[in-house]
């Protein structure tokens, strides 16, 4: 497993942007696919974005899709998600995973990712 720290979450307007870093330590993460997923006040966690080791290749959730960028530098063992036009539907804590390493494919799945973030709160205001 590989510790995981999410950060850059916080209070923000309807149509704004925020962009969330999740820094690895411990491990490398260049070799696990990423994801982010998220959490709302009486929900179950739902999944968000992936992305491959390289970072050639990604998914969205559709609620998401076309709004939010997710990305990363292998260099810096970082990832981010890039959230544009928030919506107060968007506001939960968002977790950062990592599946184990040299798992191929994107998933969206829970069970896929075996390290997880302490959850940062995002806050859409409207």
């Amino acid at each position: 497993q590989v510790h995981l720290v999410e950060s850059g979450g916080g209070l923000v307007q309807a149509g704004g942007s925020m962009r969330l870093s999740c820094a690895a330590s411990g491990r490398t993460v260049s070799n696990r696919g990423m994801g982010w997923f998220r959490q709302a006040p009486g929900k179950e966690r739902e999944f968000v974005a992936a992305i491959s080791q390289s970072g050639g290749s990604d998914n969205y959730s559709d609620s998401v899709k076309g709004r939010f960028t997710i990305s990363r530098d292998n260099a810096k063992n970082t990832v981010y998600l890039q959230m544009n036009s928030l919506k107060p539907d968007d506001t939960a804590v968002y977790y950062c995973a990592a599946r184990p390493a040299y798992y191929i494919g994107l998933r969206y799945s829970e069970g896929a990712y075996d390290s997880w973030g302490q959850g940062t709160q995002v806050t859409v205001s409207s």
